[in-house]
């Protein structure tokens, strides 16, 4: 037996409401620019919009003239897709709260997750959206992932019960010994005063 192995997210398609309140949306409120429509290729009377999220990968939304935004929660039951997080950068990310109270779009607030930062809210068919703002940069030639197993093992080895940002800058610096070559024969901390 032996895997599918996937290399990415290709995109993900959401279910909204109108055309015009879903380009109002995710193009109007997160900036993704509008890349591509056609119809619904399962059903020719719904819309089929496409919007990059900034990496070139796509959200893609199914929309129907006949239906209309409503922000009530989505379920959140087993199966169901809990929230959908989206990357902004740290100056973004500082004024995410006022931008969004510019709108009236209610939200949680920033919530410190000892890596990133993040904030929620809902978009128009309820679906919950996280705006998040990794807390480090990852040492060329790694990535965020990289950085968060070595940070996890650190926490792990230390017994703490979260990751903070001791783990985080700990293991930055252990993949940069590991992967970034240096003429030193002792890359051991020193102090030179």
């Amino acid at each position: 037996m032996r895997r599918l192995q996937v290399q990415g997210v290709h995109h993900i398609t959401l279910m909204g409401a109108d055309r015009r309140s879903s380009i109002d949306f995710w193009e109007g409120v997160l900036g993704m620019p509008f890349v591509f429509e056609q119809p619904n290729l399962d059903d020719p009377s719904e819309g089929h919009l496409y919007f990059d999220p900034g990496d070139g990968r796509l959200i893609t939304v199914f929309t129907n003239e006949q239906r209309s935004y409503t922000n009530k929660r989505t379920p959140t039951d087993p199966g169901n897709v809990h929230h959908l997080a989206f990357a902004v950068s740290a100056v973004t990310f500082a004024q995410a709260s006022e931008r969004l109270d510019e709108r009236g779009i209610r939200h949680s607030g920033i919530k410190d997750r000892g890596f990133m930062h993040s904030i929620y809210f809902t978009e128009p068919m309820g679906m919950l959206i996280e705006l998040a703002c990794y807390l480090f940069e990852p040492p060329r030639g790694c990535s965020h992932a990289d950085v968060l197993m070595r940070a996890h093992h650190l926490r792990v080895q230390r017994g703490d019960g979260h990751i903070a940002q001791i783990h985080l800058a700990d293991a930055i610096e252990a993949l940069v010994l590991e992967q970034q070559p240096s003429l030193s024969d002792d890359r051991s901390p020193k102090d030179p005063y």
